[in-house]
């Protein structure tokens, strides 16, 4: 490549003061990292003349460092200080005032790559393609090339890894660019005892549980990685750090230590939701994060639903949910919950008590999986008659999240797959509630304003018909969760019995919600969203039942804790389309 032509960066100033006069260069790719580099272009009018004389000296190695990342060994840099070389002139000797300030940079010639030698490496391991013949020498790439090579050799559990030696020479003459670098791998080292420091309340034999970290196995980066995310993930702590000692004790050995900031163990909260058709919903929560000393977690939660609303009376719920971290693995959480509720919905009213407990495991950072036993009974009115049962459950749930954002994404998917076999005792009642939950995000452009979201729900039940099945276990369309713009669970089954007319929920649902997220500010969104729902009478979705529809305009606002959300909606099928408008206001995307 040829020579570049001499740069040239101009300051004027008056007083005590400059600014830019001339730049001219004829490459934008160097002139971008050259005046990215330069401390005296980030000056402004507030700078005094020891500033441009400090920053004047200092910009010899930032600028010869900025041409070293892009190729060039051979340039030439002078700052001049009204006509006078920076580097002659003291810190402390400053002019009073300052008139001009010139840089003239000279990059010289591109050098490209020579004979490049990082070894050894591991077995697997391989140069980059861009330290090859003919590309550009570009130092940022040398070091990226070593620091892969020694954390290659960690990876595989050779913890010391690191540079024994390194030679680099420019040939001037050839314009090349020649590298040595020697690794020493060391021994291959295996985990030592983990020492706990930090923590006040939590037990360090219940940190090393969590952490996992397994002690007397051969190194690994990615072992450290997954315990400091296991602590991080019962919520504890508020921050999460594992080191690694310095020197190796005997037999290859590398203790290990773990330092916490243990988060406050008491933490209360509360919630409210309003919508047009359901009302308002009010709920609250009093969360401990270390119960018995061993990062235990117990929530209480009481929510009081549809205040006011046109969908029944008002519900109520009494939720209790305890956790325990690393039981029977650092990866496998053991669970028990409660609740206690009413919820008195238009077709139905239910008095219900339900406990379940068992086991939740996470098999990848996206996958987890949940599976249970649980016993709930019940007293049920609706327009089928009054009764009452006690059901076993035994609920199991499959959750992969691929999103960026669990409040507010813009890229990414999330799948959840849930099934929930039910038997009574003491009635020949049976069946299978199956529900799966898709959504998947998609945004465009460098600052991601414009965002695609969409979602796709479908349930069955099996086994069981309309009038055997739990009210509660029935699906139905319209509102917030599934169809907006649509009255509130407005779309069911409707059907004869004993020559009454009478309205259920369906045995199966398919649903899908699309929207256009567009930014139009740093905390303003517009939304436009359309919605559809069906219900059906058969355990197959999609195969019988009827159809409608939702459309509208939403608005966010991003906080802290999720964006704001306001979303209007309206029929967007049926004979009263476009008559009516649903409001719905909440924290967090509707999806």
């Amino acid at each position: 490549m040829t020579d570049l032509k001499w740069l040239v960066f101009g300051f004027i100033c008056a007083a005590s003061a400059a600014q830019a006069q001339d730049v001219r260069l004829n490459s934008a790719q160097a002139r971008g990292a050259l005046d990215d580099a330069s401390l005296l272009r980030a000056l402004d009018d507030t700078a005094v003349p020891q500033d441009y004389i400090a920053a004047a000296r200092a910009d010899y190695r930032r600028l010869l460092t900025a041409l070293y990342a892009q190729g060039y060994y051979a340039g030439q840099i002078s700052i001049t200080v009204d006509g006078t070389e920076a580097s002659r002139i003291a810190p402390l000797s400053a002019p009073s005032s300052i008139s001009k300030v010139v840089i003239n940079v000279s990059p010289g010639p591109r050098f490209t790559f020579g004979e490049v030698s990082i070894t050894p490496l591991p077995m697997g391991a391989e140069l980059p393609q861009d330290l090859g013949p003919r590309q550009p020498a570009r130092s940022g790439q040398i070091s990226s090339a070593v620091s892969g090579g020694v954390n290659s050799w960690r990876d595989q559990g050779y913890a010391v890894a690191r540079v024994a030696s390194q030679r680099i020479t420019a040939r001037h003459f050839d314009e090349k660019l020649d590298v040595a670098v020697a690794l020493d791998p060391g021994p291959l080292v295996r985990f030592g005892d983990l020492t706990v420091t930090g923590n006040e309340t939590v037990s360090a034999d219940r940190v090393r549980q969590i952490a996992g970290l397994p002690t007397g196995e051969v190194y690994s980066p990615s072992d450290i990685d997954a315990a400091e995310r296991r602590l991080r993930r019962t919520g504890t702590f508020d921050s999460v750090a594992v080191t690694q000692a310095d020197d190796l004790s005997d037999g290859a050995v590398l203790p290990m230590t773990v330092q916490l900031d243990e988060s406050k163990r008491r933490r209360f909260g509360f919630g409210l939701e309003m919508s047009t058709i359901e009302g308002l919903t009010v709920s609250s929560f009093w969360l401990h994060r270390n119960l018995l000393g061993g990062a235990e977690r117990l929530r209480v939660d009481v929510e009081v639903a549809g205040i006011d609303g046109e969908t029944g009376g008002t519900d109520y719920s009494l939720r209790g949910n305890f956790t325990r971290p690393a039981t029977f693995g650092p990866d496998t959480e053991f669970f028990l919950t409660s609740e206690l509720s009413r919820e008195d919905e238009p077709d139905y009213l239910i008095d219900k008590f339900a406990v379940e407990t068992g086991f939740s495991r996470i098999l990848s950072d996206d996958l987890t999986v949940r599976v249970g036993v649980g016993l709930l009974t019940a007293r049920e009115e609706s327009d089928l008659g009054a009764r009452e049962y006690t059901l076993l459950t035994l609920p199991l749930d499959a959750t992969y999240d691929r999103r960026d954002s669990e409040t507010n994404a813009k890229s990414g998917y999330y799948l959840d797959v849930s099934s929930t076999p039910f038997v009574s005792l003491g009635a020949d009642v049976k069946g299978l509630r199956l529900f799966g939950d898709a959504r998947g995000y998609y945004s465009f452009g460098e600052e991601q304003k414009l965002t695609f979201a969409g979602r796709l729900q479908f349930g069955s039940i099996v086994g069981a018909d309309i009038d055997q099945a739990p009210a509660d276990y029935l699906f139905y369309s319209g509102g917030g969760g599934t169809v907006r713009g649509q009255p509130y669970k407005s779309l069911g089954i409707d059907s004869v019995v004993g020559g009454t007319a009478v309205t259920t929920g369906g045995t199966s649902f398919a649903g899908a919600q699309l929207e256009a997220r567009y930014r139009v500010r740093d905390k303003i969104s517009l939304v436009g969203f359309y919605d559809v729902g069906q219900i059906g009478d058969t355990d197959l979705p999609l195969e019988d039942g009827d159809w409608h529809a939702g459309a509208g305009i939403g608005l966010r606002y991003e906080t802290g804790i999720g964006p704001i959300r306001l979303d209007i909606g309206t029929q967007a099928s049926g004979d009263d389309a476009g008559e009516d408008v649903q409001v719905y206001i909440g924290i967090g995307q509707a999806f």
